[in-house]
């Protein structure tokens, strides 16, 4: 049996409140009290609420890209499992969006979390140490999209299926960074 982690219980502690109250609202003796343990346990963990935030989604992330290669569409399948997590997290992401200070610096913060787990993905693929300056800013500028369009996309601006959704990441890749995940 997988026991789990202060900062899961902390996470899931998180988005219960989250779930009926705005996230700009929360505090950390929330938090802890929803789930029994201290403010001292929570700052072991984490800095705060934000960062508990960043932690969980570069680990929902992580675990997205770690199938990444074990199926037989690898890219494709990827991005359709990211598209159906946000979709599945529609309310609680749109909270996140529109009630966090410094929505902006916050859809950057994923932008480099999604950066980085591509970066490191397409690493191993290619057996580099590092990718070429225009390399890095066709990923930056792939990310950049990706992430505003599901913003919009969570926030209700546009609809579409998360198949339509992983269908436009898929096929807005930059031409250099598709030999890498094709």
């Amino acid at each position: 049996m997988k026991r789990r982690t202060a900062q899961e219980i902390l996470a899931d502690s998180f988005r219960e409140i989250a779930a009926v109250k705005s996230i700009n609202k929360i505090t950390i003796q929330e938090i802890v009290d929803n789930c029994g343990y201290s403010p001292a346990t929570f700052y072991r963990n984490f800095k705060d609420k934000y960062d508990l935030i960043a932690w969980e989604h570069t680990r929902d992330v992580a675990e997205i890209m770690d199938r990444t290669g074990k199926q037989d569409d690898p890219w494709k399948q990827t991005l359709l499992d990211g598209a159906r997590r946000f979709d599945a997290e529609k309310a609680y992401l749109a909270n996140l969006f529109q009630h966090t200070s410094g929505h902006d610096s916050f859809v950057r913060y994923m932008v480099d979390i999604n950066q980085n787990a591509l970066k490191n993905h397409i690493l191993s693929v290619c057996g580099k140490s590092d990718l070429d300056k225009k390399e890095e800013l066709y990923l930056r500028i792939y990310c950049l999209g990706t992430v505003n369009l599901t913003c919009e996309w969570i926030l209700g601006r546009f609809d579409a299926s998360p198949e339509e959704i992983a269908e436009v990441y898929e096929r807005s890749l930059p031409e250099p960074l598709q030999k890498y995940l094709f």
